[in-house]
């Protein structure tokens, strides 16, 4: 499957705010957005900022850590927040979160999405957050892009 990377070092989370405020807008019904990286890489934080930006209005953007899905209803579509960490590639649980919902009527975003196994599509993007050795703060992000979000990339690279 071809993809199309960017890499780019994120100082802080004003730096996570300013790649979701490139990204949001970009986003569409049927989207899949997924968060790879180990604990406490950021996936959540990221998550936060692009929910953020989307609904500015939102008081509380809480971690799906517990409940697996947080859904935000918005204007345009709904985002579906999964955090999949405590599944174990069980497909009929993660069915039974909305996956089919989600994928038809709004933006998903995963973390974990190696869970998702045969139900991970093509048409995404994946962003991997990484700890930058060199500072306690930064990361390091890649974006590869599968699918249509190879032309959107080029966007985000602007």
């Amino acid at each position: 499957m071809e993809s199309a990377l960017l890499s780019l070092e994120i100082r802080d989370k004003k730096g996570m705010a300013a790649l979701a405020a490139r990204i949001a807008p970009l986003l569409k019904t049927a989207d899949v957005v997924t968060l790879v990286g180990g604990l406490g890489a950021g996936k959540t934080t990221f998550a936060r900022s692009l929910i953020n930006i989307l609904s500015p209005e939102l008081q509380e953007v809480p971690s799906p850590t517990f409940t697996l899905v947080q859904v935000y209803d918005l204007p345009s579509f709904s985002i579906w927040h999964f955090d999949l960490y405590r599944l174990k590639e069980k497909k009929a649980d993660i069915l039974e979160l909305g996956w089919d919902d989600a994928r038809r009527f709004g933006v998903s975003l995963v973390e974990w999405p190696d869970r998702l196994g045969s139900l991970l599509p093509r048409d995404r993007l994946e962003i991997s957050i990484d700890f930058n050795k060199d500072s306690e703060n930064s990361r390091m992000f890649t974006l590869t892009a599968y699918g249509s979000w190879r032309e959107r990339l080029e966007r985000i690279k602007q």
